[in-house]
């Protein structure tokens, strides 16, 4: 389980708020992708943190609206288009870099979940595997993944067909058979492959028509 172990030591080097940073949704053919930034209150952390991959969708929703209440909470996206200009990596970088600006203030120190921090200001440092590892990273992938499935279930109902409000954008038999026969919509990402090959496979059956 993460506990607060990368917290307390920047706490005591840094003398000021940690927040802990991590995404949602860099590997789905549609949808943003989105970044939460937080910074817990050790006075008042709710029960049950863990990695959001390995919670249940309802557990997500609880621990998501237990630290909105608890806990400084900001939450950065970056659109399909700025993903389809930037690439996924750098998209991911500038929803990061929203979410940790959406706080309101600057932390003394930021915790990134993976191998490298944006090109920011912020003293910060990067952690593989930190979700499993830094309680306040762990509490940044439950708010970004619980925003990005609203986000999705809220696309699927204005493009039904694709299954979004189950698979949510990402790559699941359904969403690529309706690829296939409804071709991509404006929320699908262009410079990924599958959807790049789709709208070719559309394009080409509409000039033998």
């Amino acid at each position: 389980m993460p506990d607060l172990k990368h917290e307390r030591r920047y706490m005591r080097l840094h003398k000021g708020p940690i927040a802990g940073v991590d995404e949602a949704g860099r590997g789905p053919l549609a949808g943003p992708v989105v970044a939460a930034a937080v910074v817990l209150d050790p006075r008042c952390i709710p029960e049950g943190i863990d990695d959001s991959k390995a919670l249940t969708a309802p557990r997500r929703e609880k621990l998501c609206a237990q630290l909105l209440e608890c806990a400084k909470v900001g939450i950065g996206l970056a659109s399909v288009e700025e993903i389809d200009t930037l690439n996924i990596l750098w998209a991911t970088m500038l929803a990061m870099t929203r979410a940790v600006e959406a706080l309101g203030f600057a932390p003394a120190m930021v915790l990134v979940d993976g191998n490298r921090c944006p090109d920011w200001d912020h003293r910060s440092a990067a952690i593989v595997g930190g979700d499993a590892l830094s309680l306040s990273i762990a509490a940044a992938s439950i708010v970004a993944k619980h925003h990005r499935d609203c986000l999705m279930i809220e696309l699927d109902a204005l493009h039904p067909g694709y299954g979004w409000a189950s698979n949510k954008g990402y790559a699941a038999r359904v969403h690529q058979e309706a690829l296939r026969t409804l071709g991509p919509t404006p929320h699908h990402r262009r410079s990924f492959a599958p959807v790049a090959q789709s709208e070719l496979r559309l394009s080409a059956s509409i000039l033998t028509e």
